[in-house]
């Protein structure tokens, strides 16, 4: 008599190598963000220490995002030219060195450069996650794993204010750069070591590669950008990004300073906020990128389950408006946790669109386009950010414009790419 063949046993049997793959990029993603993410909790610190006004540091942010938009779309073309493996490594040692260097810099201008070259370096960590997700998950798995290793993003963000603060107190800001550069330098190792395309690996069982493979075969042609331009779906998601990506880089480095300014607290006392803060959006990235999974999983199409899901993150968003009218510190963590949450879970969503919609080989140019768009939407708030404070001393202005942009991000996605169609070349 055959046995029943329980879910959980078939799962077992399968294997679960792409999830070290994804854990290798969850870890990547919290490096990326320890990185970036600690100019904004010591902000007050360098900007005391260098004699920086609110202007002066948003042009340093400038900088970072000027950089960051170059590389993006470098990085996308290099990614689907040479594979996440070799995209990867690389990015990652440019923006050690420049997340390094930070800690040797005396003047703003050397600030920016040493910014500037993190930027170039942190611009190759989303087109090689998308692209290895590519490779390694089916269409229905994809949203959840994106959303699993974007949820690293978070994660960075919580070790961020918990070790910076501890090393910066005992040892200064400028050790606090060297320090964690060093120490990031193991998941190279890792990487390196770990990381093939699923033929290549011999581990692999024959089952999970064929759940991999699963896919209908589309045919990997590589796509310039030029004709990558003339797609609606790329603008469809270029826009998206454009709108959107802004509000987490004002979310990341203007965090502490809002905190700072509205509530009293300092380097030692906006850490358990932040904390809090980020764990919540930690929830909201995988939570963001299992809704959408789960609809399709139930006979949803790709289309309504994605937007779906989106629409509900940027309703969420909205409570952000008022904010700063709320006398409670832990009340307005509360709704900065949950537009953070928000973002990470659209975004974990709006990073599945291109493996949706393009082949496989143009996958990374058309996340390269939209992180570059994305960035530059980045390079403006920070310049609206730094002229606002300085010249108001006032959120009101930013917040509105954080509270909307999700919503009218979401209509033109739907007005450029109705049925998210995988584009045929």
């Amino acid at each position: 008599m055959s046995e029943l063949v329980r879910p959980e046993d078939a799962v077992s049997r399968m294997g679960r190598y792409r999830w070290l793959i994804c854990s290798l990029l969850f870890a990547a993603t919290a490096i990326n963000y320890v990185d970036r993410q600690m100019i904004g909790v010591l902000k007050s610190t360098i900007s005391t220490d260098l004699g920086w006004s609110e202007t002066t540091y948003a042009d340093v942010i400038f900088w970072f995002q000027a950089a960051y938009a170059i590389g993006y779309l470098s990085f996308g073309r290099i990614v689907d030219v040479a594979g996440a493996r070799i995209g990867y490594s690389i990015a990652f040692v440019i923006w050690t060195v420049g997340h390094t260097l930070c800690g040797f810099v005396n003047t703003a201008t050397q600030f920016s450069i040493a910014r500037a070259i993190l930027g170039v370096g942190e611009s190759g960590n989303f087109p090689s996650g998308i692209k290895a997700v590519s490779e390694w998950f089916p269409a229905r798995e994809r949203a959840f794993a994106t959303g699993v290793f974007n949820a690293g993003a978070n994660i960075g963000a919580v070790i961020t204010p918990l070790v910076v603060p501890a090393i910066t107190l005992a040892y200064g800001w400028r050790m606090a750069f060297i320090v964690t550069g060093a120490a990031s330098l193991v998941w190279l190792v890792a990487w390196i070591a770990l990381y093939r395309r699923p033929r290549e690996v011999k581990s692999i069982s024959p089952a999970e590669l064929a759940h991999i493979e699963s896919d209908p075969v589309h045919p990997v042609e590589r796509i310039g950008w030029g004709r990558l331009l003339r797609y609606r779906e790329t603008w469809a998601f270029a826009l998206g990004k454009f709108l959107t990506d802004p509000i987490w880089w004002l979310f990341l480095f203007w965090t502490p300073d809002f905190l700072q300014k509205r509530y009293g607290l300092d380097l030692v006392s906006f850490g358990p906020p932040l904390v809090v803060i980020y764990l919540i959006s930690d929830f909201g990235s995988v939570a963001g990128g299992w809704t959408s999974s789960k609809l399709m999983s139930r006979g949803m199409t790709a289309n309504r389950a994605r937007k779906l899901t989106m629409l509900a993150c940027a309703i969420a968003v909205m409570p952000i408006f008022f904010v700063q009218y709320v006398a409670s510190l832990w009340g307005a963590v509360a709704i900065l946790g949950l537009a953070t949450a928000a973002h990470q879970a659209w975004s974990a969503n709006l990073y599945t669109l291109p493996s949706d919609m393009f082949p496989k080989g143009a996958v990374g140019s058309v996340v390269g386009i939209g992180g570059t768009a994305g960035a530059i939407g980045g390079m403006m708030m920070a310049k609206f950010v730094g002229y606002m404070l300085q010249t108001t001393g006032s959120y009101a202005a930013i917040f509105a414009v954080a509270g909307s942009v999700y919503v009218l991000g979401l209509l033109l996605i739907h007005l450029l790419s109705p049925r998210l169609a995988h584009v045929r070349v």
